[in-house]
């Protein structure tokens, strides 16, 4: 099962989204959401509004579970970030919630940023062009 980060999602709704991207996605049948990426996606489009992808989000979102930040989700989050930067790496909160959402729910993340996800022991794919 997987995760989208929402990079993933974003380049998804592009006019002419990267080719690996969209080579990957035609062989998904299923992933899930983070409302993480919710949050990330509806502060986006109240900054630079943009009808067209909207209407795309809206229908994506619709299609697809979104899955919640649960007190387990957030225990884990919390402790991942705080391991990290014990290490002296800083993650941001937002994708400790999504790491953590995958830890729980046994997801790969899919992503064009790995190294957010490095350490947190969990499975990361990168399915743009020309990067692994």
């Amino acid at each position: 099962m997987l995760l989208l980060d929402t990079n993933i999602i974003s380049e998804l709704c592009r006019v002419e989204p990267d080719a690996g991207v969209l080579d990957w996605a035609s062989g998904v049948n299923a992933f899930q959401l983070s409302v993480v990426s919710q949050e990330e996606i509806a502060y986006g489009l109240a900054w630079r509004p943009n009808a067209r992808i909207q209407v795309w989000i809206e229908a994506f979102f619709g299609r697809h579970p979104l899955l919640p930040i649960t007190p387990d989700i957030a225990r884990r989050a919390g402790e991942l970030r705080g391991r990290l930067a014990a290490q002296g790496a800083t993650r941001s909160q937002a994708d400790m919630f999504i790491a953590g959402t995958a830890q729980v729910h046994g997801l790969t993340v899919v992503t064009r940023n790995t190294r957010d996800f490095e350490g947190c022991g969990i499975p990361l794919l990168n399915p743009f062009s020309g990067l692994s």
